[in-house]
């Protein structure tokens, strides 16, 4: 019997653990009764209830897993780990606020069987805020139009992984990583399964306008060399002005010396002006040498403070 690893990424959802278990218990019982299914939630350091309730079903059904964080690594860390540690034949990404429908998992396992190694979750409708819609809509097509490798669309990381692919998710030393742009980028030949994403079931999202502008960041100075070079032609640009406006008002000055008066209303002007554009890019190079910074040090994805119903040999070869 082949197994299927359901992967879910936890941070203060105590209002949604048993929820995801029975939701996906009923699923795999009706539409997916050949397969194995194994629940592994990572869980970034939760400050509720969520551990004790992960804790509960871990004792109560051996198929059951988890990964506690010593500490909160941030999101794109922690659920990335989590899909790099699971054990079964495939492995299925999807979020606790059951935003994205798990009932297409069985369509996803379909085309996996006829041979997609990976098989991701389109959002081609949205119940949420159209305005949140409408922004991560145009982050989509500005980042897939800077990109430097094909970048999905209205994808979220929610989708179907074969273990092949898995495995080179494990082998890769990246200290930040960015699972969309992985995909994209190393991942193999894809199938696309399209949803509508439906509105958060229950809690609250944690997802501020920091960590939304974190990922988006990330996205960008992973992926994409586009501002840098903005800033070196806009440099260009603007110098090649100032010369030109400099000669223009020597020349004026030369021929109308009385009459004309330079001020310094111009000069204000394009100080503030330059000194803008100039801290714009000083920010943006900034983000790329945070990046860096990070890879450079090479530390650890995640530390786990403990595992619960791994096996021995499992927790070898991870």
């Amino acid at each position: 019997m082949k197994t299927i690893t359901v992967v879910i990424p936890t941070y203060n959802e105590e209002s949604n653990i048993l929820m995801t278990y029975q939701r996906l218990q009923k699923i795999f019982n009706s539409d997916l009764p050949e397969y194995q299914l194994e629940i592994l939630y990572i869980d970034n350091y939760s400050t509720d209830s969520t551990r004790a309730q992960i804790c509960a079903l871990a004792g109560q059904d051996i198929h059951v897993k988890a990964i506690f964080n010593a500490r909160n690594f941030g999101f794109s860390r922690s659920t990335y780990y989590g899909l790099s540690q699971a054990t079964g034949n495939c492995a299925v990404l999807m979020y606790a606020d059951m935003q994205d429908p798990p009932e297409i998992i069985p369509e996803m396992v379909r085309k996996w069987e006829e041979g997609s190694k990976i098989v991701v979750g389109i959002k081609n409708k949205s119940k949420e805020s159209r305005y949140i819609y409408f922004i991560r809509k145009l982050y989509y097509r500005f980042v897939a139009r800077i990109s430097e490798i094909e970048h999905i669309e209205q994808y979220d990381g929610f989708g179907l992984y074969d273990q092949s692919f898995i495995k080179i998710l494990r082998e890769l030393k990246d200290s930040i990583p960015y699972l969309r742009g992985i995909v994209s980028e190393l991942g193999f030949q894809r199938t696309e399964v399209f949803y509508e994403q439906d509105v958060r079931k229950s809690g609250k999202s944690k997802f501020n306008f920091i960590k939304m502008y974190d990922i988006a960041m990330l996205g960008i100075t992973s992926y994409s060399k586009t501002f840098m070079r903005i800033a070196t032609f806009s440099g260009l640009s603007i110098g090649l002005l100032s010369i030109g406006i400099a000669l223009f008002t020597f020349i004026k000055k030369l021929i109308f010396w009385n009459s004309f008066p330079i001020g310094t209303a111009a000069i204000s002007t394009g100080v503030f002006f330059l000194g803008g554009i100039q801290l714009f890019f000083i920010g943006i190079i900034g983000e790329y040498i945070s990046n860096i910074n990070i890879r450079a040090m090479n530390r650890p994805l995640v530390i786990e403070e403990k595992r619960l119903n791994f096996y021995e040999k499992e927790t070898e070869n991870q």
